[in-house]
């Protein structure tokens, strides 16, 4: 009866513990994302639509240019797009859809310093083009270099 009395107890107190089920999705929504971009970007602008329409909370900065503030945040430039945001600690580079912004910042992985979409591939979020798409990677990149694969999107 003990051993009953004692597994009730600790299953009660690890259901005390756990999170509340979209308790981590709204701390998530709570992240505000600054998005630095140029005042002439029209995909930019189309880009934040997403992240709003997503639930995320953002904040534009315009600048003439991002060089200098990519090198500053630690964007590898090879990963380089037309816009680069801050979301908490993480740093957002390029056309990554609000879907990887939410998992990475609920999924905080070791090592990770940020995420990118390099280029402007069609069909990413903000890169809308009637429906055509082009295949495109959001790479996860680290604090000395080391890149891996987040997410791929193929359809």
């Amino acid at each position: 009866m003990h051993r009953l009395l004692l597994i009730g107890l600790l299953t009660a107190a690890a259901a005390a513990a756990a999170p509340a089920p979209g308790r981590e999705a709204a701390a998530a929504s709570e992240v505000e994302i600054t998005v630095h971009k140029t005042p002439w970007c029209g995909c930019c602008g189309n880009w934040v639509e997403h992240l709003r329409d997503h639930g995320l909370s953002v904040k534009v900065v315009e600048h003439d240019d991002l060089t200098a503030l990519r090198a500053s945040l630690g964007v590898p430039p090879a990963l380089a797009s037309c816009h680069t945001a801050e979301a908490g600690s993480y740093r957002i580079e390029g056309h990554v859809p609000a879907r990887e912004i939410r998992r990475l910042l609920l999924e905080r992985p070791e090592g990770v310093r940020g995420l990118a979409v390099p280029g402007m591939p069609l069909g990413s979020p903000g890169m809308e083009a009637g429906g055509r798409r082009q295949p495109y990677d959001v790479i996860a990149f680290g604090e000395n270099g080391e890149r891996h694969v987040y997410q791929s999107y193929r359809d």
